[in-house]
């Protein structure tokens, strides 16, 4: 009885996955929170500016000074995420990243460029080169070195093992695993797209009361304008985030994969599952380019 080999996972990926990851996940992480706190510091600014607070008679307005001080650090926030540009880390190391996953992928089951049968030591040096090819054709972030090798130990188990056991392995470790994150993505997405839409909505009303309450003359105070720029933050999280068309990009991937799995459970012969595992891996590259183009366009 052959032993059962494990899935590929995340960590057993070569080491240019890793690093790459690593900088993509803390773009992401730096650019997020300097955006969410640029709104933050816009909500402040516009709260600060319908009041006015002078302690002693200095005639000093300190209103008008934490206003101008909300809009100095706009400005500072604005000015390093325009000098370190952690959205270029953020997409360039995801699809980085997705690129070495998808070659390992390829390579460990066998699959085009890489189908078993030919010499092995030609199998890992055509590896080897794509992935170096890769990091020559790498936009110029910077990525952290890692310690890992560029074919993995369990990288190589799976190769060595027949084929319905590269099959299996591909199936659940990749296919399913890829569909079970492209729905819960989905999920995730179109709940909070409601969300978000149903809370402006709401202040959108609050809104509305607070400028007629200015009208007749129950407040003196414009906080309609304070609304106003929360709805504004508010819009711009959401273009940000895309919470919308990620729902429904990755819900069309999860079905695509469906299809693909279909196809690569029919598969009885080496040739045929070379072929299919590249047409399958070029549907999840192409889920990742449209992604990155998606974000980029959100960002400019």
């Amino acid at each position: 009885m052959a032993t059962p080999v494990e899935g590929l996972e995340d960590a057993h990926l070569p080491g240019l996955f890793d690093s790459a990851d690593r900088t993509s996940l803390l773009g992401q992480k730096q650019y997020g929170r300097t955006v969410k706190l640029s709104l933050v510091f816009a909500v402040v600014a516009a709260a600060t500016g319908i009041f006015s607070w002078k302690v002693g008679a200095t005639g000093i307005d300190f209103a008008a000074i934490g206003t101008a001080a909300a809009l100095v650090a706009i400005l500072l926030l604005e000015v390093t995420v325009n000098s370190s540009r952690p959205e270029d880390r953020w997409y360039d190391g995801r699809a980085l990243a997705e690129s070495a996953k998808s070659l390992a992928w390829r390579f460990s089951v066998g699959a085009l460029p890489f189908p078993m049968g030919e010499d092995e030591a030609k199998a890992e040096q055509r590896f080897v080169d794509q992935v170096s090819r890769l990091l020559e054709d790498a936009p110029t972030t910077a990525i952290p070195p890692s310690d890992r090798p560029v074919i993995t130990e369990r990288m190589s188990a799976i190769r060595a093992s027949d084929l319905a056991t590269r099959k299996a392995v591909y199936l659940e470790s990749r296919i399913a695993d890829q569909q079970r994150w492209y729905s819960g993505k989905a999920a995730f997405n179109g709940k909070r797209a409601g969300q978000y839409r149903v809370a402006l909505v709401v202040i959108e009303l609050l809104g509305i009361g607070a400028a007629l309450a200015k009208a007749f003359g129950y407040v003196s105070l414009d906080l309609a304008g304070v609304v106003a720029a929360v709805i504004a933050a508010g819009t711009a999280w959401m273009n940000l985030k895309q919470f919308s068309t990620l729902a429904r990009a990755y819900s069309f991937a999860a079905a695509e994969l469906t299809i693909a799995r279909a196809r690569l459970e029919r598969v009885e012969d080496e040739a045929t599952w070379s072929a299919e595992v590249a047409d399958s891996e070029e549907a999840v590259s192409r889920e990742h380019t449209m992604w990155r183009a998606s974000r980029s366009r959100a960002s400019s």
